[in-house]
C-alpha cells in the first residue's frame, strides 16, 4: 500500500513540470497570434553594381488584415522614406518594387544604395502592434582602369618605384603587378624566377619598389586592380635597364673642365694685353690746360692750335 502511494505521488510530481511546459507553449502561441513579428533571410546582403537585389522582410505572425508597411533608408545616420503609403519614393523611385507582403526589391542597384534599410510594420489590431527589422546592404563596385606610373629606363644598381592606383572600386581594391604577363609574387623568395630580385610589393597600396635594379628586371610591366566585384588592368609599359658608362662620364667631365680652363686663360691673357681697354685718347678728349696767372689761352679754328695772349696786371 505504501509503495502504491509513493508511485502515485511520483507520477503526479512528474506530470506537474510537463503541464507547466504545455501551459507556457499555449500562452506563447496565444501571444504570437496577437503580435506582429518580422524576420529576414539575410540581414547583410550584397550585390554588384547595376544588378538587382532582394531585401527580405517576412511577416511571421500578424492578426491585422491590412497592416501599414514602410521602408526607410538610413545613411550617415539620417533616415529617409523609400516606401511610404504603398508607393516607392525617394532614391529608389522607379528603380524598386514591393514583393508581397513586405519584401523590397531593388531592380538596378547603384553605389549610392549602400546603406542600412529598415522595414517597419504597424498592425493596430495586434496586442504587439509594431515591429521592425534592420538590413545592411552593400553594393560592390568593380574597379576602373588603374593609373600606372612606370619609369621608362633605369640604370643598373639604382632604385626604382612603380605605382598603381584607382579609387572607384568598392570594397577597396587589392593590387597585383605583372612582368611580361607573369604575376610578380609579393615575396620574391617564393619564386625561382624572382629569387634574386630586390623588390618590395605592397598589394594594399599598389607600389612595387626596387632597391637595386638588375638587368633581369627589364620588361613590360602592368598592374591589375581587383576586388569582389571584378578587376581592371592598365596597359603594359616597357621599363628598360641600362649599364652606366663610368669611363664615358669621367671623360666628359674632363673635357668640360679643360674647355672651361682654356676659356678662362684666354680671357685673362686678352685682358693683360689691353684688348678690353674701352677708352682711347683723341683730340676731342683733349682738356684745356689750367690757366696760369696773367695768361689767357685761346683756341683757334685749327684743332690743337693754341696761342696765348698776354695780359698785364698792374
Amino acid at each position: 500500500m505504501y509503495r502504491q502511494t509513493e508511485n502515485f505521488i511520483d507520477s503526479k510530481m512528474a506530470l506537474t513540470p510537463l503541464a507547466c511546459v504545455l501551459l507556457l507553449l499555449s500562452m506563447q502561441c496565444y501571444i504570437s497570434t496577437l503580435a506582429v513579428i518580422l524576420k529576414t533571410t539575410n540581414p547583410k546582403p550584397w550585390v554588384n553594381e547595376f544588378e538587382s537585389i532582394e531585401l527580405s522582410c517576412m511577416i511571421e505572425s500578424i492578426s491585422t488584415t491590412n497592416p501599414r508597411i514602410e521602408w526607410k533608408k538610413i545613411k550617415m545616420g539620417e533616415p529617409s522614406y523609400v516606401y511610404f503609403d504603398k508607393e516607392i519614393a525617394g532614391d529608389l523611385e522607379k528603380r524598386a518594387k514591393i514583393r508581397e507582403p513586405a519584401t523590397l526589391v531593388i531592380l538596378n542597384a547603384t553605389r549610392a544604395d549602400t546603406a542600412d534599410y529598415r522595414c517597419e510594420v504597424t498592425a493596430p489590431n495586434d496586442q504587439k502592434s509594431f515591429d521592425e527589422i534592420l538590413i545592411s546592404l552593400t553594393v560592390r563596385v568593380k574597379p576602373i582602369v588603374p593609373r600606372c606610373s612606370i619609369p621608362k629606363s633605369v640604370p643598373v644598381g639604382k632604385p626604382a618605384e612603380l605605382h598603381c592606383l584607382e579609387d572607384e572600386g568598392y570594397p577597396k581594391s587589392h593590387y597585383q603587378w605583372f612582368r611580361n604577363k607573369e604575376e610578380i609574387p609579393e615575396d620574391p623568395k617564393g619564386s625561382p624566377k624572382f629569387f634574386n630580385s630586390t623588390y618590395t610589393l605592397n598589394g594594399e597600396m599598389g607600389t612595387l619598389k626596387f632597391s637595386a635594379v638588375r638587368k633581369e628586371d627589364a620588361g613590360e610591366y602592368y598592374c591589375r586592380a581587383r576586388n569582389e566585384a571584378g578587376f581592371s588592368e592598365c596597359g603594359p609599359q616597357m621599363m628598360e635597364v641600362y649599364d652606366m658608362n663610368i669611363a664615358g662620364i669621367i671623360l666628359g667631365v674632363v673635357v668640360v673642365v679643360t674647355v672651361l680652363l682654356c676659356i678662362t686663360v684666354g680671357i685673362f691673357c686678352a685682358y693683360k694685353r689691353g684688348y678690353f681697354t674701352s677708352q682711347k685718347q683723341t683730340g676731342n678728349n683733349y682738356k684745356t690746360p689750367a690757366k696760369g696767372d696773367g695768361v689767357d689761352y685761346v683756341r683757334t679754328e685749327d684743332e690743337g692750335d693754341f696761342r696765348h695772349k698776354s695780359s698785364f696786371v698792374i
